[in-house]
């Protein structure tokens, strides 16, 4: 028998130090910190991109491949499972959540950008590297290159249902929605297939950022002198950052005489503001003010007629959001910490009262897009004891001949007409205003007398609003 002990090795290839990437490192652990820690990408992303500016060579065109990376990546979570699924030996469940992760990046970037599919594959072979460890380096490169192999309509084609066959899951595939929620924004928007595709298509699209100028404290002029700001569509406080404008680069909004506001919370704002009321003017309640947005433009608008508003918020460290909000607003103002279903102020004490509910957030689903895959259909009946006693809290507590508006940041109608119907028995003496009227200018409002925007309509979130006046 020969002895091969002492024959030479063959030269194998020289251990090579992955090359990392900050870009897609950072993206990776915004990804990790939403999926572990239930975090918002919008509250996660923020600091983590600060941080990188601080110690590295890392610009703003790296900052907005980063965010790309981030909130693209969790839009279309749902394809992008489906896709990864068909190029793996084993159930998704079984794939360890960190190299799911890299995986999701890097079909994002495969299927999702414009980045060339052999670039897309090596940096995110060379994340996982950095992440994973070479080992499932290797897993990550063999599935990678399997996904490489279609573009997205051509992955669509091989796994979404034809949608005759059934059109709920054929949208929730191609969309990248649960199948129950693409099933309650149907029911939301009253049927047709044209709206429901745009209104799914529209929850994928990267909103704009968009101001608030608090009335008394900036102006709109003032605002439209940023670099790439537009005038807003709807609401005359409101003034757009597009090309992806720095909201905490503008004076206004550090010294807090602006704010970051969706021209829909704007809309509900102006509304209750703006719709008669029979008597006196002087009293206006947010009953669950917090963080603050609405509660700063209707604390202006209430100094501009020499009213007053108390913002109360249940939770203390929510109520000093608001309080921050309102420093600076130029008439009087209060700010409680507060039980709204166990009120403290006297039945009948105000002139109009806002109740913006707590709720699934499923009409802000551009904005937060994990929020899709952690919603279930059983939130909906933990929200909804609180809704309707918060609706109770409001009508009992708006004087007769005054006005309560109901919002919510959800199209669902279980979290608003079914709500609005439920309570409204419990008090025949009042009356549904119609809401239309008071925004002008605004398309497609529906039949009213309640008001539903749209992203894909109003671009804006799905902003819920019914007036109902007191009337004995």
């Amino acid at each position: 028998m020969s002895d091969t002990s002492r024959r030479p090795r063959k030269p194998g290839k020289p251990y090579r130090r992955p090359k990392k990437d900050p870009v897609r490192i950072l993206a990776f652990e915004a990804l990790r910190a939403v999926d572990e820690r239930d975090a918002y990408a919008n509250l996660v992303l923020p600091p983590l991109l600060r941080k990188a500016r601080e110690s590295e060579d890392f610009d703003g065109r790296d900052a907005a491949l980063a965010t790309e990376l981030v909130y693209g990546t969790l839009r279309r979570q749902g394809t992008y499972d489906a896709v990864i699924a068909e190029c793996v030996d084993r159930p998704l469940r079984d794939v360890d959540p960190p190299v799911l992760d890299v995986l999701s990046l890097g079909a994002h970037q495969l299927l999702g950008t414009r980045i060339p599919s052999h670039a897309a594959v090596s940096a995110t072979v060379e994340l996982a590297r950095v992440v994973l460890g070479d080992g499932r380096a290797k897993f990550v490169n063999a599935v990678l290159r399997k996904v490489a192999q279609h573009d997205l309509d051509g992955w669509l084609e091989r796994i979404a249902p034809p949608y005759d066959e059934d059109p709920e899951d054929h949208l929730a595939v191609v969309h990248s929605h649960p199948r129950w929620i693409v099933s309650a924004l149907w029911d939301a928007l009253g049927g047709g297939r044209a709206g429901i595709e745009e209104l799914l298509a529209a929850d994928n699209e990267r909103p704009e950022v968009t101001l608030v100028a608090r009335p008394g404290r900036a102006t709109t002029e003032e605002l439209l002198r940023e670099d790439a700001a537009v005038p807003g569509r709807w609401s005359p406080y409101a003034v757009r950052l597009t090309e992806g404008g720095e909201p905490g680069a503008v004076d206004a909004v550090r010294d807090g005489r602006a704010g970051v506001q969706d021209e829909g919370s704007q809309l509900v704002a102006l509304a209750l503001a703006n719709v008669p009321v029979d008597g006196p003017d002087e009293r206006w309640l947010d009953g669950c003010a917090g963080p603050g947005g609405k509660a700063a433009l209707l604390a202006a608008l209430a100094a501009e007629r020499g009213a007053s508003l108390l913002a109360a918020e249940k939770q203390p460290h929510r109520a000093g959001l608001v309080a921050k909000a309102l420093h600076g607003n130029p008439g009087p103002y209060q700010v409680i910490a507060a039980d709204g279903t166990r009120p403290p102020w006297l039945p009948g004490t105000f002139d109009r009262v806002l109740m913006d509910v707590p709720c699934t957030g499923l009409g802000a689903l551009r904005r937060r897009p994990e929020a899709r895959w952690r919603r279930r259909p059983e939130d909906l009946d933990g929200f909804a004891p609180l809704q309707r006693g918060l609706l109770r809290t409001a009508l009992e507590s708006v004087r007769v001949g005054g006005v309560v508006g109901y919002a919510t940041c959800s199209p669902h109608l279980a979290e608003t007409r079914a709500v609005v119907a439920d309570v409204l028995k419990q008090f025949p003496e009042t009356e549904l205003v119609d809401a239309r009227p008071l925004l002008p200018d605004v398309p497609d409002l529906g039949e009213g007398p309640d008001v539903q925007l749209w992203p894909h309509l109003h671009g804006t979130d799905a902003m819920y609003l019914a007036l109902v006046r007191r009337t004995g």
